[in-house]
């Protein structure tokens, strides 16, 4: 829970002071001043209809907020929900704002609810309701239906059209939706945004709506989370990075997000704003190794079906795509939003990613590891699926000497990555063991022989004996923080000598506290832009893991700790932590979460059995 003064309305958000809410198709950011400033319709990664995130006067928000000077703000969620309550607080009173999206039918367009609860005084609010569709690139016609609705009709291709509902009187001014009203001690207004279709009768219209479908909706989260076996010391911290998760798996197709914003900066008046709100096959597949490791195995098997269906249309070994559209589609091209400023004038304002055309072969050990693993604790996996693996396996073994693109999406030359290597070693690893469960018929020698060409490779060919450490790329002195994996992935024991001298380089190279950079920007293979860019959260909760497995724990334990001081105040974590901890990169990241879930978990086993022990 955040606590902070009103001034001007702030008109400016910062990243971080936003909490999420979404319905399993798409996401809405609410920030502290009750406003909510991202949100895209009718999915994920349709175009925006809100972005003030992007460019406060030209991106559209929809802001509920007393008007008054000088008071402080509060958000928090209802405990175990993905309910979010913005809290008003001044000398006259005390509002709240309870923001939430219920969980329907999948094919259903979505509903966004606002309830505005009077707690006591009196006090005056103001609603603006600006729709920017399109990015902002389209204009938009408002037509007042009656002094309680509005609908929205953007002029432009998308065709989206949203009705604003409200239980007090609104207007339109200059094309946006307005009101100013008054409530008293309990009196409660009630406001939707949902999408409006031709003949189709809208269930919100329905008597007892919104009280029913925040009762819905918090049982729907609070029973979801009910299903996680951790019980460990820091269970609200990974219930909310589980229920963040959640919040980025699509209900009707089963894939799942890296994040649902793009091109927030990874650093301020940088250029490194990217597009986020897709498929990465290594993201989802991390992302489905941390639910199946809290028991949300029905997330997993709908993801299994979402590959399945990927590796049946593209065919050949060697295809798959390493990020798709949420629905599959592969071809993701890049465009730049000239008229929008950026998140604090960062631009360029980037949609779509070209990096959707690299070759990254570290997808296949990311894939195949989710695979295993859900094979091993959800539900055995299909023969069918097993014909498209071996086929991509088979095109593996004449291909991971490849150079490439790496986990980090270089744009500045292909190179021979210690990461994609380890990642090829466990694709060809997990397929076997997979294999060799099942009893599937596979090419044992060749699969096998492939896969010590890589060990022998790695120890050979990427240990630099100078600087006693593992490298980034075959001939560099540089190291990455990705190379934290190789005892994460049972590579190579966490107290092998090797390793252990490795860590202590990383340690001296990239990390400042419980902090983690990705790499060294002047020593690490260039990524085509320069400049210096924050600390990786996710690569800060790797580093966790590793000094619990090496068995540091009251040290892996402060800085677990003290990362958790890192989320914003709803528990929620962005990509990257600025020079001042401030939040950078798309938010909420799964990559974050997820890590956070991994260190967790691997840390609280270590205590247990250190308690057990009797130390």
């Amino acid at each position: 829970m955040k606590e902070q003064s009103l001034t001007d309305n702030m008109e400016y958000q910062p990243i971080e002071d936003h909490g999420a809410i979404g319905d399993l198709k798409t996401v809405a950011l609410v920030g502290l001043n009750g406003s909510i400033d991202f949100m895209c319709l009718p999915d994920f990664d349709s175009p925006s209809i809100f972005a003030s995130l992007l460019d406060k006067d030209k991106g559209g928000y929809f802001q509920i907020c007393p008007h008054l000077q000088g008071m402080k703000l509060k958000q928090l969620y209802l405990p175990d929900t993905n309910v979010l309550l913005t809290r008003f607080l001044c000398e006259d009173g005390v509002g709240e704002i309870t923001d939430f999206m219920p969980v329907g039918d999948p094919s259903a367009g979505s509903v966004l609810v606002r309830r505005l609860t009077n707690v006591r005084g009196a006090l005056t609010y103001r609603l603006h309701c600006r729709p920017r569709f399109n990015y902002a690139r389209s204009t938009h016609e408002a037509e007042v239906v009656n002094e309680q609705e509005i609908l929205f009709r953007s002029a432009g291709e998308d065709g989206v059209v949203v009705r604003l509902k409200s239980t007090v009187p609104l207007k339109v001014l200059e094309g946006d939706g307005f009101a100013e009203f008054t409530l008293r001690t309990g009196e409660v207004a009630d406001f939707i945004l949902e999408i409006a279709k031709p003949d189709e009768v809208t269930l919100s219209g329905a008597k007892g709506y919104v009280e029913q479908g925040l009762a819905a909706t918090v049982s729907y989260w609070r029973r979801w989370v009910r299903k996680s076996t951790y019980r460990g010391r820091w269970q609200e911290a990974v219930n909310r990075s589980a229920l963040a998760l959640k919040l980025l798996t699509s209900q009707k197709y089963g894939s799942v997000i890296a994040a649902p914003t793009f091109s927030l900066p990874e650093k301020i008046g940088g250029v490194r704003n990217w597009d986020y709100r897709y498929t990465w096959v290594r993201d989802a597949s991390f992302t489905v190794y941390a639910l199946v490791r809290l028991g949300f195995k029905e997330e997993a098997g709908a993801f299994m079906k979402w590959v399945e269906q990927r590796c049946e249309d593209i065919g050949d070994g060697g295809a798959l795509g390493l990020m798709y559209t949420i629905d599959g589609r592969k071809e993701l091209i890049e465009a730049e939003l000239a008229h929008l400023e950026g998140y604090r004038k960062s631009a360029p304002v980037r949609i779509g990613n070209n990096a959707y055309g690299q070759l990254q072969l570290d997808i296949y050990g990311e894939l195949l590891d989710s695979i295993y693993l859900y094979n091993k604790y959800g539900e055995p996996i299909s023969q069918h699926l097993w014909r498209d693996v071996t086929r991509h396996v088979d095109w593996l073994c004449d291909n991971w000497q490849q150079a490439d693109h790496g986990i980090w999406e270089v744009r500045g030359g292909k190179k021979e990555f210690l990461y994609s290597r380890l990642m090829s070693w466990v694709a060809f690893d997990r397929a076997i063991k997979i294999a060799e469960s099942r009893s599937f018929p596979f090419p044992e020698q060749r699969w096998q022989a492939e896969r010590d060409k890589i060990y022998n490779s790695i120890f050979s060919e990427f240990w630099d004996p100078e600087i006693a450490s593992f490298v980034q790329f075959k001939g560099s002195k540089a190291v990455d923080a990705s190379i934290l994996l190789m005892p994460m992935v049972k590579f190579i024991s966490p107290k092998d000598p090797l390793w252990l001298s490795t860590l202590r380089y990383i340690e001296k190279e990239l990390v400042s506290d419980s902090l983690v950079f990705r790499y060294h920007p002047e020593k690490a293979a260039s990524d085509g832009f320069g400049g210096n860019e924050g600390t990786f959260s996710m690569t800060s909760f790797w580093y966790v893991e590793n000094l619990s497995r090496t068995g540091e724990l009251q040290k892996a334990r402060l800085y677990f700790e003290k990362m958790l001081g890192y989320a914003n105040h709803v528990g929620l974590f962005s990509e990257q932590l600025g020079h001042c901890g401030e939040h950078l990169g798309n938010f909420p990241q799964a990559f974050t979460h997820l890590g956070l879930i991994s260190a967790a978990c691997d840390l609280n086993r270590k205590l247990d059995a250190e308690v057990d022990k009797g130390e």
